[in-house]
């Protein structure tokens, strides 16, 4: 998971206009494009979520009072670099441009529609 924690960090976390006929020139269809970038967006937020739960697991205290409430500046940092990374479904739809995702066609699938 570190290797795309590096790789998006350059990324524009900013939504912006994409070229349709790019999307789906391996595709021919929209919303297959959609449906493979909404499923690896789906990976890469579970993925990235449990990884960040794992080192905020690191910083918590089992403690049965609630006032007492510790600021940890390195706890916040991470959350912060967390935030600062782009959305699962940019960072997708980069790696769907870039190939970088692999997908097929179900043939049972596209026999049935030619049926």
């Amino acid at each position: 998971m570190s290797d795309i924690k590096t790789r998006v960090q350059g990324l524009d976390p900013n939504v912006r206009a994409r070229d349709i006929g790019q999307m789906v020139k391996d595709t021919e269809n929209i919303y297959e494009t959609l449906a493979i970038i909404i499923k690896r967006s789906k990976q890469l937020a579970v993925d990235l979520k449990h990884e960040l739960h794992q080192k905020l697991d690191e910083f918590a205290v089992t403690s049965d009072t609630i006032e007492e409430i510790n600021e940890n500046k390195e706890q916040i940092e991470i959350s912060k670099f967390y935030e600062r990374l782009p959305n699962p479904v940019i960072i997708a739809t980069d790696e769907f441009l870039q190939d970088e995702i692999y997908h097929r066609f179900n043939e049972r699938r596209k026999d049935r529609e030619m049926d």
